[in-house]
């Protein structure tokens, strides 16, 4: 191939994905948003594009939806030929040939953008439009997020503390070890535990913490007082913290009670939950997005669509193109808001299709955790279903953002379904979901004059075949809300 001819295909190249970028991304932004908010992300587009029009709602489950249209864009749309011409340029099957591919784009993008590739326009737009789409995620995330895309972190770094941002609880807590984190994400655990070193960073100050302890210290360190008698507290004597023992304190560590007792007051006024200051509304209702429900022997799967309005294309325009009686710029104009409302609808049954595929997937792989509930729940990573739907682990990761899956044990969120794990002796595998669900069963019928020490929980765990660790015991415990024995002691 000559020179100059392979300058021009690769221009044609360039141009194209630079078009499909806003495409794409407003793609992932409909993918990521619950049943719930995808109504105004729609209406949104309703007012902005004339050429949508939503179907009413007592035909709305009649009529289908013109994304589902023929491949070329034009069956049941098809725009009136004109004597000049008009039906060869209304042709919209070189643009939905495009659109087709827009999953392989985005696999082969985010498979690449760890690379040492130079950051051209292309890339840097490409690059962008992933922080960009996380406009719906929860204030925390984004807010974190944004201090990520300000920090000079390699690809491992980043894509571990994206994992972490994923991985936080209503008060900011990392919800898994940084060993289980980096198993899961299936990154080297050293970019895990930088990422984290990194995240503790930010702001609001004890973010990312794993206990409370931690939490504190980092607020206190923030502060310039890691050395004071509150950290001293903090740090060597927690326990006693909380029963609020301050003659017992102050004994230990040899002050006097009322420094002790202003080093508490001092530990009172930090924040113990720095990531509840985000959210919008703590009593906000859940809807599920998605109902699985036993049906005879079987499963069904019903997808919330209640919230989701349907649209089709308005032959009002289309008309008003075929008549010939536009400017080009009108025709032009109106082109371009058909082809925009067309991928719109196509992108919200693209959706549908992919939270359906995964939670038929989550329903294969956690089939026992449907029928006898939460002690049966397997370890189960993104990666495993992405690689059988056939989508990237990030294309899972946004479809299951923000949504909740109805079971008949409740309505939990989907990623309460991803979880890693232990192998019993049985050979069988046990998530940690349902290892500190055994927890809790063992210390509601202990005796309460003889709790159960950790140590006992770990006997106790090791009969029913599952080897673990005292203080993953402890750990679990504690996020389980549950005391220490010696606090849980019945002494009557």
């Amino acid at each position: 191939m000559s020179g100059p001819g392979f300058s021009h295909e690769l221009r044609q190249r360039q141009t194209q994905s630079l078009v499909l970028a806003p495409q794409l991304r407003h793609s992932l932004k409909i993918l990521q948003v619950a049943a719930l908010d995808l109504r105004s992300v729609i209406q949104e587009e309703l007012q902005s594009n004339p050429t949508l029009e939503e179907l009413p709602m007592e035909s709305s489950t009649q009529e289908k939806p013109e994304a589902q249209d023929s491949d070329d864009g034009n069956e049941g749309n098809e725009e009136p030929q004109n004597p000049e011409g008009e039906r060869e340029t209304m042709d919209f099957s070189k643009e939905f040939e495009i659109l087709g591919k827009m999953d392989d784009d985005w696999r082969d993008f985010m498979a690449n953008a760890g690379g040492n590739q130079p950051q051209s326009a292309e890339a840097a737009e490409k690059r962008q439009h992933f922080f960009d789409s996380l406009a719906s995620a929860p204030s925390l995330q984004e807010h974190l997020m944004q201090q990520a895309d300000m920090a000079d972190l390699t690809p491992p770094v980043r894509d571990a503390i994206k994992h972490l941002i994923g991985s936080l609880d209503d008060r900011g807590f990392l919800t898994q070890p940084l060993a289980d984190a980096a198993l899961q994400a299936q990154l080297p655990l050293k970019a895990m535990q930088e990422a984290h070193e990194i995240l503790k960073a930010f702001d609001p100050a004890g973010i990312g913490s794993l206990t409370l302890p931690d939490c504190l210290l980092t607020q206190l360190t923030g502060k310039g007082r890691g050395s004071s008698l509150a950290a001293r507290i903090v740090r060597d004597h927690f326990e006693l913290l909380a029963r609020r023992r301050i003659p017992e304190l102050a004994r230990r560590l040899g002050a006097n009670p009322d420094d002790i007792q202003l080093a508490v007051e001092e530990i009172g006024k930090l924040d113990p939950a720095p990531g509840r200051r985000f959210a919008d509304d703590t009593n906000r209702v859940v809807e599920p997005d998605v109902t699985v429900e036993k049906d005879g022997d079987g499963w069904k799967i019903t997808l919330n669509s209640d919230y989701i309005p349907r649209l089709r294309i308005s032959s009002t325009y289309r008309d008003m193109i075929a008549k010939g009686t536009l400017s080009k710029a009108e025709r032009d104009y109106l082109r371009e808001r058909i082809r925009s409302g067309k991928f719109l609808i196509d992108s919200i049954e693209q959706r549908q299709r992919t939270i359906e595929r995964i939670t038929r997937e989550i329903l294969k792989a956690q089939g026992e955790f449907f029928e006898h509930g939460v002690s049966h729940l397997k370890p189960l990573t993104m990666t495993q279903i992405a690689s059988v739907v056939g989508v990237h682990e990030t294309t899972v990761s946004r479809a299951i953002a923000n949504k909740f899956i109805k079971t008949p044990h409740g309505v939990f969120e989907f990623k309460y379904f991803f979880t890693t794990g232990y192998q019993a002796d049985s050979g069988d595998a046990v998530s940690n979901t349902s290892v500190k669900e055994m927890i809790a069963d063992l210390i509601t019928v202990e005796h309460r004059a003889h709790p159960l020490s950790d140590q006992d929980l770990v006997a106790k765990l090791q009969e029913k075949g599952i080897t673990i660790a005292r203080r993953t015991v402890a750990k679990y415990r504690e996020e389980l809300g549950i005391l220490p024995s010696n606090l849980r002691r019945d002494y009557a």
